[in-house]
């Protein structure tokens, strides 16, 4: 009785519910915890839809294994009678017992466990540790993420930054919407076009929030981006972010290197030392392109715009940078 009244405590287990054996099998490196309820009990229910909770006794049971943390090396398993009651909502409804998991088989100690080892390293990796199919983990991590999903609040959400990415170049794309001032995540939808802002929207309303409330939102300059946010978010000022601008930019360097890099053998080689920052090039990379600088090579003129366009990001004010912008704008075009 002793030992039932240790793993009580250790486990956090409270009446109804008792301990009412341990089975240690040392061979099997594996301990067994069984754990029922006292006769004549009363188990709270709440009804999903009215929020109404009442009382009622046990209309039914039935026997369900957890895993829990391991004892030492050995792994440990809960087995119970869990009862199922008749709400006077209808219907007959199972209870679920307080170290229960959101997934099936686990508890949630074990489940925190499987969180923290998945958040650190592969779900492949931490199954193995487990001894625990990845099928099993990506269904414990999707119960939770769907959970914090439902809970989700984004009424203050105002200020977004959208961004697709993919696994393999032109090949299942993704599109993320982060909350800029949180700095988190709090959408993912498959694609790339316009629809996905709707689906973006959608998601918003359903966690508090509202596709009006968005003042701000950051993207690159994808026409379906444009038209989406134009549709579904009708009072956000669009910024496309420096990242995208200067990928554009670098891509035009890149262009005129290459057809200058036709007649001018020089250039072979080159590429990197167009598309680095100084700061960023090797020793090597510094003397090849201070050599090509004395030449008056058009792809040496093209890296300048690049340069000075970077340099406008240094403003202290909107009406700064907006100076810089237009002149900069001006020597581009008549470069």
């Amino acid at each position: 009785m002793q030992l039932e009244r240790l793993f009580t405590e250790a486990l956090g287990i409270k009446a109804p519910w008792k301990i009412v054996s341990l089975q240690f099998d040392s061979d099997k490196k594996r301990l067994d915890i069984k754990v029922d309820f006292e006769r004549g009990s009363a188990f709270e229910y709440e009804d999903s839809s009215t929020k109404k909770k009442g009382s009622y006794g046990a209309y039914d049971t039935v026997e369900k294994t957890w895993r829990h943390l391991s004892f030492f090396e050995h792994e440990c398993y809960i087995h119970a009678r869990i009862p199922s009651v008749k709400p006077t909502s209808g219907g007959i409804k199972l209870i679920s017992p307080p170290w229960s998991g959101l997934g099936h088989g686990f508890t949630l100690l074990f489940e925190a466990l499987i969180l923290q080892l998945c958040k650190n390293m592969p779900v492949n990796q931490a199954g193995k540790i487990l001894g625990i199919s990845d099928h099993r983990l990506w269904h414990v991590l999707e119960c939770y993420v769907y959970e914090c999903l439902t809970r989700a609040d984004h009424s203050n959400v105002d200020t977004v930054g959208m961004d697709e990415t993919s696994l393999k170049r032109g090949h299942n794309y993704i599109t993320l919407f982060v909350d800029m001032i949180e700095k988190k995540t709090i959408f993912i939808t498959e694609g790339k076009d316009h629809n996905t802002v709707c689906e973006f929207v959608k998601s918003l309303e359903n966690s508090k929030g509202n596709g009006e409330s968005i003042r701000n939102i950051s993207c690159d300059m994808s026409p379906a981006f444009i038209k989406g946010v134009k549709e579904k978010l009708p009072n956000a000022q669009i910024t496309f972010d420096k990242f995208h601008v200067l990928k554009v930019i670098n891509t035009a360097v890149d262009e005129v290197r290459r057809s200058e890099a036709q007649e001018n053998p020089i250039l072979k080689g080159s590429r990197y030392i167009f598309l680095k920052n100084e700061s960023n090039l090797s020793k090597k990379q510094k003397k090849q392109r201070a050599s090509l600088s004395q030449l008056n090579l058009k792809s040496m003129k093209a890296l300048h715009v690049r340069e000075n366009f970077q340099e406008i990001y240094q403003a202290v004010t909107y009406q700064e940078f907006e100076n810089y912008l237009n002149k900069w704008y001006f020597w581009a075009t008549h470069c």
